[in-house]
């Protein structure tokens, strides 16, 4: 695989009100990287975190974080290459399966 899918992890410190008993957006993504980066060692991935509650410079970061805030989505809101893969509370299998669509093979 050449290119790097890009993961990113939109949320905030403060939990999601929706989303009791769920890990806070920074522990979703440091969770994802570690479990994608253990399921498939073999696969380069770009993974970043992006705190809507910061003053953003990127205009398309600013636009979904503009979003959530608007309530179109929950946080932490997961996307893998600008497709929505979860919001609130984040399951792993979503995440395996958009990765593997794009052709990583876990190692078992």
């Amino acid at each position: 695989m050449e290119n790097k899918p890009l993961i990113e992890v939109f949320g905030a410190d403060i939990l999601c009100a929706s989303c009791v008993n769920a890990p806070s957006s920074k522990d979703t993504y440091e969770w994802l990287q570690a479990a994608i980066t253990r399921k498939y060692p073999n696969h380069p991935f770009v993974i970043r975190y992006i705190d809507i509650e910061q003053p953003l410079t990127d205009e398309r970061d600013q636009e979904w974080a503009e979003r959530i805030q608007n309530d179109e989505f929950f946080y932490p809101l997961v996307l893998i290459n600008s497709d929505v893969i979860g919001e609130g509370y984040i399951q792993l299998k979503p995440v395996f399966n958009a990765l593997e669509n794009l052709g990583f093979v876990p190692v078992e």
